[in-house]
């Protein structure tokens, strides 16, 4: 799909998708990372590591059931490097422009036989840029099917406009839950989205999205990142800080990092 495409289809429908964006060796090297985090967070501190909330216990043949990994720059240079992986930044660039910030940087996991509903929501819902023109990056580590749990997306969903938190309810959701509880969506529109190993679903920061529970033997590991471009502004909620700093990706002189300072208000 030639640039011009991908972007249209990216405006219209509010994702694409991107087959084998990494090779199988980056994919080997992307799973033994995973395994190393589960080590890290078993070993060390885990404010940044996320059990699986609707487990019946944290840990399973010595390894701890993990629902997310924050911030995971500080803990693997792999997967911050990935965040500026050159296939990644080139199609970043067709959807945002050439200057591009790093919001977030995750790795979200659906452990095998454990992994919980993800409710429906908005990402931007949740996140303190206005406006919220973020692009959202989900690279499948392992092969995600509706089996353990793949990502599901309302195409055209970018267009409502956003709806508060509060609107949403809870994200993490036990197995047997509904993927939402509210009645003003049609879910009937909602299509799975299955990702080989190494491919890449990119989203609208206000697409509505979910996926289902994980009962299958086989583990839904994901490296999340969401990007943005320096026109946004920083709004934090109440109790965020009024400033914050953001890493740069490309662009921006070669500068390392933004600072953004939120504005005060009249």
């Amino acid at each position: 799909m030639s640039a011009p495409n991908r972007r249209d289809r990216f405006e219209q429908q509010g994702y694409l998708v991107v087959d084998d964006l990494l090779t199988s060796e980056e994919v080997s090297r992307s799973t033994a990372e995973v395994d190393r985090l589960h080590d890290v967070a078993r070993d060390g501190d885990r404010r940044d590591f996320e059990i699986e909330p609707f487990a019946r216990s944290e840990e399973e043949d010595g390894r701890l059931i993990l629902r997310k990994m924050e911030r995971t720059f500080k803990y693997s240079p792999w997967f911050d490097e990935m965040a500026r992986h050159p296939r990644l930044v080139e199609i970043l660039s067709e959807l945002l422009g050439p200057r591009l910030l790093l919001f977030r940087s995750t790795l979200m996991l659906k452990p095998a036989r454990h992994g919980s509903v993800h409710g429906f929501h908005q990402d931007t819902s949740y996140w303190p840029m206005q406006p919220p023109h973020l692009v959202t990056v989900s690279i499948a580590i392992t092969d995600a099917t509706p089996e353990n749990g793949c990502f599901q997306v309302i195409p055209g969903s970018q267009t409502w406009g956003t709806r508060d938190v509060e609107e949403w309810g809870g994200i993490a959701r036990g197995q047997d839950s509904a993927l939402t509880d509210r009645t003003d969506i049609d879910t009937s529109r909602a299509i799975h989205v299955p990702l080989s190993a190494g491919s890449v679903l990119f989203f609208h920061s206000a697409v509505v999205h979910g996926s289902g529970p994980n009962r299958s033997p086989h583990p839904r590991n994901t490296a999340l990142y969401a990007y943005f471009t320096p026109d946004v502004k920083y709004v934090p909620r109440r109790g965020e800080p009024p400033v914050q700093s953001y890493r740069v990706v490309a662009g921006m002189d070669g500068a390392k990092e933004v600072t953004f300072v939120a504005e005060e208000e009249n």
